[in-house]
């Protein structure tokens, strides 16, 4: 009789061990499978860690994939009343800001609709609307979540950067050098969940093109 086979272990971060202060934006850098939306989902409090743990103090937004959050039954004005009442805050208060995100998203008549309806274009601009409507103290970003022609794209960079001048903390993680270069300040590279740098933006991306260029 064969013997059960036990399933595969992966340990997808391991010794992770970082601070991060009010006026850091770091950059999380690396190849696909890295860690870096898992270390995106711990510091969310989505995943909870085997061992250690993560300290947060403030208010935290995450805006880390479409339709996280979001209930696909709901119209968007309803899903605009429960991505608040996920954040903690008073649907009463919260409906203050729907306007403002109304006006943002462009979506128009399509809030009155289920948000299954909506193309990924159309939940980004939600996404975005609802995300910078507040003022949290860390912001964290899994890629650079823009859609949409580009007049709008050029309206969301805007209003993100309004947005993350009035967050204590950003942590973005993206494959792109330019956006890590304009938005932040400190990067940190992972590999297989590993900490392969830490520390200023330059030094990190070139241990990054040192260790791994031209084998992606």
């Amino acid at each position: 009789m064969r013997s059960a086979r036990s399933a595969p272990t992966v340990r997808a971060l391991e010794d992770i061990s970082l601070n991060i202060a009010p006026g850091d934006r770091l950059g999380l850098i690396g190849a696909n499978g890295a860690g870096k939306s898992t270390l995106l989902r711990v510091m969310a409090g989505i995943y909870e860690p085997d061992t250690g743990s993560v300290a947060v103090s403030g208010m935290i937004m995450p805006l880390l994939e479409l339709g996280l959050g979001f209930d696909g039954d709901l119209t968007g004005w309803e899903n605009i009343r429960l991505r608040g009442m996920y954040l903690g805050i008073k649907p009463t208060y919260f409906e203050r800001f729907a306007p403002d995100i109304a006006a943002f998203s462009e979506l128009g008549e399509y809030l009155d609709l289920p948000v299954r309806t909506y193309s990924s274009g159309m939940m980004m601009r939600l996404s975005l609307g609802i995300a910078t409507a507040l003022s949290p103290d860390i912001l964290l970003m899994d890629e650079w979540m823009m859609a949409g022609d580009a007049a709008f794209m050029q309206k969301a960079h805007d209003r993100l950067a309004g947005f993350v001048e009035k967050t204590n903390i950003l942590v973005l993680a993206s494959h792109s050098e330019p956006i890590i270069r304009e938005w932040c300040n400190k990067a940190l590279l992972l590999n297989a969940g590993h900490v392969m740098a830490f520390g200023p933006v330059d030094e990190v991306l070139g241990v990054y093109k040192e260790l791994f260029e031209g084998t992606e």
